[in-house]
């Protein structure tokens, strides 16, 4: 059987860690299915989707690490077509991937302690976003 449903969140832009584990959670415990996998995927191409330990400390390493492997501040080709100053998120999210597949069992999802699921926006403005899920199992 597969199951398609929506999470919907604003997002400040510029490197926005978001923890979505728990409407993830919620949609699988919801769904009429006790096993299988649920597809997490940000439909647009300046947001990721990945896994983060979320607390503080890690959450600003990986904003810190963007910021320094993909600048904001040097020229981008996307930026001299396009005038709109966001070529670096585009690459950002290149990099992280819009997607993330994670198994789960009796309705729970299987994740490491300290794993939670994040939406990444690198947008150089706030967004409004809707996260798609598909799940998949019996």
């Amino acid at each position: 059987m597969v199951k398609t449903d929506t999470i919907q969140l604003s997002t400040q832009g510029f490197n926005d860690v978001i923890d979505i584990t728990g409407p993830v959670d919620d949609a699988v415990r919801e769904s009429e299915l006790a096993h299988g996998t649920v597809t997490v995927f940000v439909p647009g191409s300046t947001a990721g989707i990945t896994t983060l330990e979320y607390e503080a400390g890690a959450v600003h390493d990986l904003k810190d690490l963007m910021d320094r492997w993909i600048p904001s501040d040097m020229p981008y080709n996307h930026n001299a077509r396009w005038g709109d100053g966001n070529g670096f998120s585009h690459v950002r999210a290149a990099c992280i991937g819009p997607s993330l597949t994670i198994p789960f069992r009796n309705r729970r999802l299987i994740l490491g302690t300290w794993q939670q699921i994040v939406l990444i926006d690198f947008d150089n403005r706030p967004r409004k976003r809707e996260i798609v899920l598909q799940l998949i199992g019996e």
